[in-house]
């Protein structure tokens, strides 16, 4: 009765990794449970977890191809546009949330076109832009730019408005860190940087305060939801953040929280059930409205099945 805080379904967005062809399921070696999956068995697992309460799923793409400038992120009949529709003809009130990004389409694994050795900012926008209004085109609720680009937040609204997707939300990877956490995810989506890292455009882990500015400047463009990732390893950040601004604030437990509490549970030496909830009770305490968490099915399920 006087518990402060609980974690339940609707608190929970479930990340999908989606795949061309059909019928394709294949487990990521270093995120056990989790799949790369092709738009029908996507589309199963969004289900699932609308059964189980989850009121969103974001989606990751692995095209079949990739180039230099990720030209596959902006096509209609992509992977991610042909799986947003084939989520919102089976569950229209299933909010589907797309990644804007280009990590997962280019050659070289960054987050938008090379020049040199650098990743043109402006020209990456641009891209950014397109893949969003394609996005919205296919049925997406709210895009999601990933990237860290200076001003992407501003000229994707001013795309999305100017395209007749007025209501289409975007949730803002504002105060993304350049963290040693993305490994697994980078296997999920075949990602990994080619060459160098992406700390020229990715946040300091030793900063916060530059995670504040980086939040105001995103809200200022029209950002409707912000986002901390990681979420363990900065929830100082998470709590400055909704300390700071009126606006719903989300928290990313990315991959490598995954993978560590997968491990340790498989080698008995930590209870799964027990840490799933501690962990995402300490991500709601300090102040996230939506947590982003590959545990977000089972969570909820398991949770519906104690209640019955």
């Amino acid at each position: 009765m006087v518990r402060e805080v609980r974690v339940g379904p609707d608190d929970l967005i479930q990340p999908l990794f989606v795949v061309p062809g059909t019928s394709v399921e294949s487990e990521v070696s270093s995120m056990p449970g989790v799949f790369q999956q092709s738009s029908d068995r996507a589309t199963d697992a969004a289900l699932a977890a609308r059964d189980a309460g989850v009121p969103a799923v974001i989606l990751f793409g692995i095209p079949e191809n990739k180039d230099s400038t990720g030209s596959e992120a902006l096509r209609g009949e992509g992977v991610v546009q042909r799986c947003v529709e084939s989520i919102k003809g089976a569950a229209p009130d299933l909010a589907v949330i797309t990644d804007v990004c280009l990590c997962e389409y280019t050659d070289h694994g960054h987050c938008g076109v090379i020049e040199g050795d650098t990743v043109a900012n402006d020209k990456t926008c641009e891209l950014l832009a397109a893949e969003a209004v394609s996005h919205a085109s296919a049925g997406a609720d709210i895009v999601a730019p990933s990237d860290m680009m200076d001003g992407r937040v501003g000229v994707i609204r001013q795309a999305l408005d100017d395209n007749g997707f007025a209501d289409v939300a975007i949730m803002s990877y504002a105060a993304k860190y350049c963290s040693g956490f993305y490994g697994p995810f980078r296997e999920a989506a075949e990602s990994a940087p080619a060459f160098g890292d992406r700390s020229a455009y990715q946040m300091d882990p030793a900063n916060s305060d530059e995670a504040i500015r980086e939040v105001a400047l995103d809200i200022d463009e029209g950002a409707d939801i912000v986002m901390v990732k990681p979420a363990l390893p900065y929830l100082d950040v998470v709590r400055a953040v909704k300390d700071t601004f009126a606006c719903p604030v989300a928290a990313y437990q990315v991959s490598g929280e995954y993978a560590m509490i997968k491990a340790a549970c498989a080698r008995g030496w930590l209870d799964e059930p027990r840490v799933v909830a501690e962990t995402l009770t300490s991500i709601k305490r300090a102040g996230a409205d939506l947590i982003l968490t590959y545990f977000a099915t089972a969570y909820a399920s398991a949770l519906s099945g104690s209640s019955s």
